[in-house]
C-alpha cells in the first residue's frame, strides 16, 4: 500500500517541524517594481509649459503631456504585469482644487514609426483622486529595452494634475502570452469634419505564426458643450476587416453612480441629479475605460489586412463651433493560445 507523504512525516517529526515552520513563515516573491513617473505635474500653460519639467520628464503639448524614455528590464515568461497608476488633484486653497472637472486622459506608449498605443484610458474624476492596477501583461513584449511613456491629461489649467505610474511585475500562472502586439490606429479627435461616413482605415501585416489574433478597442465618446451627443447618446460603432463588417456596438456605461464617492466636486443638478452619475458613452467620471477585446482569428490570417472604424452619426460642428467627437485607439495582439 503507497503511503501518505503527510503519514511519512509523522515518523520523522523533526523534519516535519521544519517543513511547516518554513511553509508558515514563507514570503511570496517580492513584485519587481519600475517607476515610470513620481509626483509628476500635468497642466496647462501655453507660455510656460516645461515649468514643471525635470531630468528625464520632459513636457509636450502645452504641458497636458509628459514623457520619460527608460530601459525595462525583460519580464519572466510566466510573469504578470500591472500598472499601477495614481492621479491626484493639485490644491487651489483649503477648499478647492485647481481643477475640479473631469477630464480625458491616457498613458501610452510611443512606438518609432507607428501610432501611439494607448496602455490605459481614463477620465479624472471631478476633482477627485483616483487610483488604478491595470493588467498590462499582453503588452509584455513592447515593455522591454528602451520604452518612452506618455501621460496625458486634456486641462486648461495650471497646476493641474499630479500623476505617478509604476510597472510591477510578479511571478503567476498565465492563461495566455501575447507573443506580438501591433498599435493600428491612435486617434484622439474622430469628428464628422474629419471622417464623416468613411470612417477611419488601417493596413496591418500579421506575421506567421500566430495561434490567434486579438484585437483590443478602446473608445469613448464625448462634446464640447456637454450636451446630448456625443456624450450621452449611444452611438454605434462598426468594425470590419477587408471590407467586411465583423463587430457592431454601442459603447455605453450605466453604472457611473458606483463612482460618485470619488467626485468630490461634482455639480448636482436642480432635479436632485449627480452630473457624475449619468451614463455615458463608453465612459464614466473616475474611472478607468476598459477595451473591447474581439477575437478576429478567422479574419486575420497571415499576410496584408485592411481595419476600418466606423462612428455613426456623430454630431457635426453647429454654427456656435460645438461638436460631437470621439477618441479612438486599436491595437492587434498575437496570442500563444
Amino acid at each position: 500500500m503507497k503511503s501518505n507523504p503527510l503519514q511519512r512525516l509523522a515518523f520523522a517529526p523533526t523534519l516535519g517541524l521544519l517543513l511547516s515552520a518554513a511553509i508558515a513563515n514563507a514570503q511570496p516573491i517580492p513584485a519587481r517594481i519600475v517607476t515610470v513617473f513620481a509626483g509628476d505635474t500635468i497642466h496647462f500653460d501655453a507660455k510656460n509649459p516645461t515649468k514643471f519639467a525635470h531630468g528625464s520628464v520632459t513636457a509636450l503639448d502645452n504641458g497636458r503631456e509628459i514623457t520619460r524614455t527608460l530601459e525595462l528590464p525583460p519580464p519572466g515568461s510566466s510573469e504578470r504585469l500591472t500598472a499601477h497608476l495614481v492621479i491626484r488633484p493639485i490644491p487651489k486653497d483649503e477648499v478647492s482644487v485647481s481643477d475640479p472637472w473631469d477630464r480625458a486622459g491616457n498613458i501610452r506608449l510611443s512606438i518609432p514609426g507607428k501610432p501611439d498605443l494607448e496602455v490605459i484610458k481614463f477620465v479624472t474624476a471631478y476633482g477627485g483622486r483616483t487610483e488604478y492596477r491595470v493588467d498590462v501583461t499582453d503588452l509584455a513584449p513592447l515593455l522591454v529595452g528602451n520604452v518612452t511613456f506618455k501621460a496625458f491629461i486634456d486641462t486648461w489649467v495650471s497646476p493641474a494634475w499630479v500623476i505617478d505610474l509604476s510597472l510591477e511585475s510578479a511571478a503567476d500562472s498565465l492563461e495566455r502570452h501575447a507573443v506580438w502586439v501591433q498599435p493600428v490606429v491612435y486617434e484622439p479627435s474622430f469628428t464628422r469634419e474629419a471622417y464623416g461616413d468613411s470612417g477611419l482605415s488601417a493596413t496591418v501585416t500579421i506575421p506567421e505564426g500566430q495561434k490567434r489574433v486579438l484585437l483590443h478597442y478602446f473608445v469613448s465618446g464625448h462634446c464640447t458643450d456637454g450636451q446630448d451627443a456625443d456624450e450621452f447618446v449611444e452611438k454605434d460603432n462598426v468594425i470590419s476587416v477587408d471590407g467586411v463588417v465583423v463587430y457592431r456596438y454601442q459603447p455605453w456605461r450605466d453604472d457611473c453612480r458606483r463612482f460618485r464617492d470619488v467626485n468630490p466636486y461634482t455639480r448636482r443638478w436642480s432635479d436632485g441629479s449627480w452630473s457624475c452619475d449619468y451614463s455615458r458613452s463608453g465612459w464614466c467620471p473616475g474611472d478607468f475605460v476598459t477595451p473591447l477585446e474581439l477575437d478576429l482569428s478567422d479574419h486575420l490570417q497571415r499576410g496584408t489586412h485592411t481595419l476600418h472604424f466606423v462612428i455613426e452619426n456623430v454630431r457635426p460642428k453647429d454654427d456656435k463651433g460645438q461638436y460631437g467627437y470621439w477618441r479612438v485607439s486599436a491595437q492587434l495582439l498575437g496570442v500563444d493560445r
